[in-house]
């Protein structure tokens, strides 16, 4: 009996998950809209109900039945559209289907169905290929309205035949299919959210539940910014943030889209890792709509005050769930009425299954481990009695050199401090910025490190409150994603961020790091060895650890080795391109605790031959490996204590292990890691870890 229990709750919980691809069958019509929302659409718009009336009446207005269908063979989109071979003409083809087809629904006026079915004949009958910069992205942003319009007659027009369906299902199939099946996860995050809306589309219509299972896995774990965990932090900050708000309020259209489809079909991907799409949504509509948010780097202004439309449905499902989106609806509430897409929108956005609403609803919440992480958006000024004010025009180097163990502390004004060499860091000394307003960055000149250690009997080292950057030149407010391939390559510089590097037999001792943000180095963002005493304290060491010599997986975030009385707390390591969010090496008597260890390369915390060491309390989201991984290199790590963390999202383990004696596991909530139910994987094996060929 107990046996039986085991297996059905084994079974209920692969069900939720959908990845493992049961022979579920799918609903139909059932991309955007099943059967029961088409008919209260067309209800409200024949009782002369707002919006669906005045929507239905711009829509028809707009949408001329005199539509001239000019087809492609092969369709060139480059960046920004330049060159624009047809594609211009299949934007319009895949918009105009999706509106005739809710027109004809409503009207029952035939003109609009045929209309559907001469687009799509055409197009299946003469496009062989995309090709140039945006093909994906133009596909992705097509493809789901060519299939919602075919969806809708195939299940409702009579007149829709059997060579109709087999001419859309050559269209997605031959052509559109192959260009995104492989999605790309290395462009900004709005490319996948578009691609994976288009394939939960063309699954439905198709009727292919493996192509829908992948879909819905690679939302929750594709690599790079494919992910909605890689797309909208725990805080509700956008990978596309600091780019410009008119991407990210494209991006959170396409991953929504993409969503619905999936709910459409059972699987809730609205509701995953806390609602954090709502969390996204309303951040962004906050900021877009004239309010302030706290963010890592600064959310751009570009496209601030361009409101998109689109988000009703959002709305609409959410209130359904008991979630306020105030802020979501004041942007909804000010896009241009006259604009046909958002007609389009508006019919469509409501579910009949939503109409009982929760008699109270609640704000989404974003995480508070970690947050807030890095050095202060305010400029402070330290607490002491022997302070030496610099700035940026006097020389550090010489400043560091001339009060090395003194005790004082250096306070470095507001101002970006040009490296031409590395900075050596004397014994005794303190070193506090003015917050993000100062800024340590680094000259073609310098190697090996920004900051190095000076002497290897060093003591009592704080570096406090300022941003050491690796990046050519310091930008608060842009692209981040374009920056990544200027340092992944093995011709980037090559840079350390802070390499704090004892030796055996030395007394390296008392090293803090202190609301300090460390970004943009293609080597390890910090790397401290043979040190006693290390304390890393509200630090945010991101976006480190590229594809550089000595090699990918050699750079992290953070990598502690060889070190004792170490204590890790409240910081964020995230998103290192090639590497671990933190790695403990041959340490002992070590903490880790309240921290944010997100969208890692590899895996969240690597730990090796470690002693007595405790993880509480982090948040280990989204990394492409294992949430934490215990690896046995010749004796394994002891005494290990890893308890109270939310381990999510994970493409591999929430955890595993290798040879670890006296672990004591427990207490930490395990979702959705990994591609089966077993969330841990605890080994006594004595087994090393090889790379995958096919990693």
């Amino acid at each position: 009996m107990r046996h039986n229990i085991q297996l059905l709750l084994i079974v209920s919980m692969l069900l939720l998950v959908t990845d493992i691809g049961f022979a579920q069958q799918f609903v139909h019509p059932g991309i955007d809209m099943n059967q029961a929302d088409l008919e209260y659409m067309r209800e409200q718009v024949l009782d002369g109900k707002q919006p669906w009336k005045s929507a239905y009446d711009l829509l028809k207005e707009k949408t001329s039945l005199n539509f001239h269908v000019k087809p492609f063979a092969h369709v060139i989109s480059g960046p920004y559209s330049k060159p624009d071979i047809g594609g211009k003409e299949l934007s319009q083809s895949a918009r105009m289907a999706y509106s005739c087809a809710v027109l004809w629904y409503i009207s029952r006026d035939d003109r609009y169905a045929e209309m559907v079915v001469d687009i799509i004949e055409k197009w299946a009958n003469t496009l062989r290929s995309f090709d140039e910069n945006n093909a994906k992205l133009l596909v992705a942003l097509t493809g789901y309205e060519f299939c919602n319009a075919a969806e809708i007659l195939r299940y409702n027009y009579p007149g829709w035949k059997e060579k109709d369906t087999e001419n859309m299902s050559r269209l997605m199939m031959s052509a559109f299919y192959p260009t995104i099946r492989y999605y790309f996860p290395v462009a900004n995050g709005n490319w996948d959210g578009a691609i994976m809306h288009t394939l939960l589309a063309i699954a439905v219509f198709t009727d292919n539940r493996e192509l829908f299972d992948n879909a819905v896995y690679h939302y929750l774990h594709a690599n790079a910014n494919g992910s909605l965990i890689k797309y909208i932090y725990p805080t509700g900050q956008c990978q596309e943030t600091r780019r410009d708000q008119g991407h990210v309020q494209m991006g959170l259209y396409e991953f929504s889209g993409a969503a619905r489809i999936a709910y459409m079909q059972g699987v809730d991907l609205f509701g995953v890792a806390d609602n954090r799409l709502a969390l996204g949504l309303e951040y962004s509509a906050r900021f877009i709509t004239g309010d302030s948010v706290y963010a890592y780097g600064i959310p751009s202004q570009r496209e601030r005050f361009k409101y998109r439309s689109g988000f009703e449905y959002c709305i609409d499902h959410f209130a359904a769930k008991g979630i306020d989106m105030p802020y979501l609806k004041e942007l909804c509430s000010r896009t241009e009425m006259n604009n046909p897409a958002s007609a389009l929108w508006k019919l469509t956005a409501f579910r009949d299954a939503f109409r009982q609403k929760p008699a109270e609803l609640t704000d989404v919440q974003e995480s508070k481990i970690a947050y807030h992480a890095g050095a202060t958006l305010e400029q402070t000024r330290p607490i002491s009695q022997s302070i030496i004010e610099v700035n940026d025009q006097e020389d550090l180097q010489t400043i560091l050199r001339a009060n090395a163990g003194s005790g004082k502390t250096v306070f470095l004004r507001a101002g970006e401090y040009k490296l031409k060499q590395s900075l050596i860091i004397p014994s005794d000394i303190h070193i506090c910025g003015e917050g993000r307003s100062t800024v340590l960055i680094c000259e073609p000149t310098v190697r090996t490190a920004a900051i190095l250690l000076g002497d290897l009997e060093a003591k009592n080292i704080t570096i406090e409150n300022l941003i050491v950057e690796g990046a050519k030149e310091h930008q608060d407010a842009y692209d981040p994603n374009s920056g990544r391939f200027y340092r992944t390559g093995r011709y980037s510089n090559a840079l350390a961020g802070i390499s704090l590097r004892g030796e055996a037999g030395h007394t390296f001792s008392k090293v803090k790091l202190k609301d300090l943000t460390v970004i943009n180095f293609s080597r390890s963002g910090v790397y401290i060895s043979d040190a006693k005493g290390v304390e890393i304290d509200h630090c945010d060491f991101t976006e480190n650890g590229a594809h550089v010599v000595p090699g990918p997986r050699l750079q992290h975030n953070l990598m502690i080795q060889h070190s004792s009385d170490i204590i890790i707390k409240d910081s964020r390591f995230d998103t290192s391109i090639r590497g671990c969010g933190l790695v403990l090496d041959h340490c002992k008597s070590l903490r880790v605790e309240n921290c944010e260890i997100a969208r890692n390369g590899w895996h969240g915390i690597l730990m090796a031959e470690c002693h007595n060491g405790e993880i509480r309390k982090c948040l280990i989201e989204g990394n492409d490996g294992c949430g934490f991984m215990g690896e046995y290199l010749h004796e394994g790590s002891s005494r290990i204590q890893i308890k109270q963390n939310m381990i999510q999202y994970n493409n591999s383990y929430g955890i595993q292990t290798f040879a670890q004696r006296e672990t004591d596991i427990k207490d930490n909530l395990y979702r959705w890691n990994g591609k089966t139910e077993q969330q841990e994987y605890l080994s006594s094996e004595k087994k090393l870890q090889l790379e995958q060929l096919n990693e």
